[in-house]
């Protein structure tokens, strides 16, 4: 595929909020205008091999929370136990449509034993954390409060996450992007885990299920299904910088 260059990808997001505004959802709602780039291959062709004519279309629709209960309220994550979500040498790291298949089986199972999300492990050894089915991994470590999140080429580039590590920097918290066990949850060493990503932003996960093994995550004192105050504070300041109510020292904002 041809690298879409940064001035027709930013021109085309501005044309198509520009034609939606009377879709974006009001100040103060919550909501937000979901922006989904899409380039795919047009051509004619029907053998394997690669396009000789690209498209990229760009839609918006406008969002609550991704999730039941939003920020405010914890969800259980069942880990997927006999499926892969991503090889480490295949096309984790891309986010072509393709990644979303092989979640489509477990997630729509995890669903109707209730589950909202399935986090999945390396399909090496499946014991390293790699991501839940539409977001990425983020925790915060109990004893030092640092920001946590799995490093493996297998796992799409997150600009949330990217966003997070960056204001808890900020912050003051060490940031630790590496292999992270599933025993490390298993064994509490978290006291906040989360899954972020630009529809979410981030989402408080309040139990992880593992085969027979049920684990808590809860910061210290609380036993409810709150998110935890880091988690919490990082995800007020990104949401007050996209609304304008903070200064964006990051230069993250673009002008319509």
């Amino acid at each position: 595929m041809p690298e879409v260059s940064e001035e027709l990808f930013t021109e085309g997001v501005r044309m198509v909020v520009r034609d939606n505004l009377s879709y974006l959802p009001p100040y103060g709602t919550g909501g937000a205008l979901y922006i989904r780039p899409v380039l795919f291959g047009s051509g004619p062709r029907v053998g394997l091999q690669p396009s000789d004519e690209y498209r990229l279309v760009v839609m918006v629709m406008p969002v609550a929370d991704y999730y039941r209960g939003g920020l405010s309220r914890a969800v259980t994550a069942l880990v997927a136990d006999g499926f892969d979500r991503a090889a480490p040498r295949g096309v984790g790291n891309v986010k072509v449509a393709g990644n979303y298949a092989a979640d489509l089986l477990p997630n729509t199972a995890a669903k109707k034993e209730g589950f909202p999300i399935v986090l999945y492990l390396d399909s090496k050894t499946n014991r390293l954390v790699e991501e839940f089915s539409t977001s990425n991994f983020v925790a915060v470590d109990r004893a030092s409060s640092a920001f946590v999140t799995p490093q493996s080429n297998a796992i799409l580039p997150s600009i949330t996450n990217k966003s997070l590590m960056q204001l808890a920097a900020d912050e003051g918290h060490a940031v630790e992007q590496r292999p992270i066990a599933i025993d490390e949850v298993l064994d509490g060493r978290f006291s906040e885990v989360g899954a972020c990503g630009t529809a979410v932003v981030v989402t408080p996960v309040g139990r992880v299920v593992y085969r027979d093994q049920v684990v808590s995550i809860r910061h210290d004192g609380d036993q409810s299904d709150a998110v935890g105050p880091v988690l919490r504070k990082l995800y007020d300041r990104i949401r007050r910088i996209q609304n304008g109510e903070e200064p964006d020292k990051f230069n993250w904002l673009q002008e319509l």
